[in-house]
């Protein structure tokens, strides 16, 4: 377990050193670093680098002399690349320099990076800087009293502080982002890197902005069997009497009307 050196927010020293978290373990994966660094900077490419290839370059349509005869060797054209003002062979053409790297690959990247700098006790944490206005001599005067005043500085913040990131833009020597936005080239481009307390608190994933947790379903507790066949018996039971009153009353009316008459047979 690594430790690191304890700030203020105002630049004074505490006595106790902040015990890092568990994945700050001090191993280094150089390879990984390596990779990670150069998939950083191949993203960075533009790719637009482009010459005329002799498709491109106008003229030559003729030969410039003919084929024999001359005791000079055969041309097709003058904008072959062999040719003052030709075409360029195998030159660059647009191109996308996208690299792809593993997630895991690229977390184990920034693991190692933070590693390296808390190993070489240039990792520092320090409380939460509150920053009512931006204020670049405010934070000028912090990082000399952290002893990182003529030092590349990374200052990790715990979550998007736009007052602190707008007092470090002009800094030519200094750069403020997120705890989750950090890279491994960032952290390797820095000399001292200065991680607030709150940004360590939850480890790598304190840095985000959470999102709301959905509220739960709620289930309706179902009623045992025995409740219900005995809700359906009695349903069952008050439907009888009914049904013996409703044939009841149509057996009286039945009752009470006269026969019919019988038509008188013809003789």
């Amino acid at each position: 377990m690594l430790e690191a050196p304890l700030f203020s927010s105002a630049g004074a020293r505490a006595t106790a050193a902040f015990a890092l978290p568990e994945y700050f373990d001090g191993d280094v994966n150089e390879p990984v670093l390596h990779q990670a660094v150069t998939t950083y900077l191949n993203n960075q490419r533009q790719g637009t680098a482009a010459v005329k290839s002799r498709s491109f370059v106008s003229g030559g349509n003729q030969k410039p002399w003919k084929q024999k005869g001359t005791g000079r060797a055969r041309q097709g054209t003058t904008r072959a690349p062999h040719w003052r003002g030709g075409g360029v062979a195998f030159g660059p053409i647009p191109r996308d320099y996208r690299t792809g790297i593993p997630t895991k690959v690229r977390q184990l990247a920034r693991r190692s990076a933070l590693n390296a700098r808390a190993r070489e006790g240039s990792l520092l944490v320090i409380e939460d800087l509150i920053f009512a206005a931006p204020k670049t001599g405010q934070l000028v005067a912090l990082f000399e009293k952290l002893g990182a005043g003529d030092r590349k500085v990374l200052l990790l913040t715990g979550g998007i502080k736009r007052n602190v990131y707008l007092s470090a833009r002009n800094l030519p020597a200094a750069q403020v982002m997120p705890y989750g936005d950090v890279t491994a080239y960032d952290v390797l481009w820095s000399d001292v890197v200065v991680v607030e307390r709150s940004a360590l608190g939850g480890g790598e994933a304190v840095a985000g902005t959470e999102a709301p947790a959905k509220p739960k379903r709620t289930v309706k507790a179902k009623a045992p069997k025995a409740a219900k066949a005995a809700k359906s018996t009695a349903a069952r039971a008050e439907a009888k009497p009914v049904a013996k009153r409703s044939a009841a009353k149509t057996t009286g009316k039945a009752a009470g009307k006269p026969a019919a008459k019988k038509k008188k047979e013809t003789e």
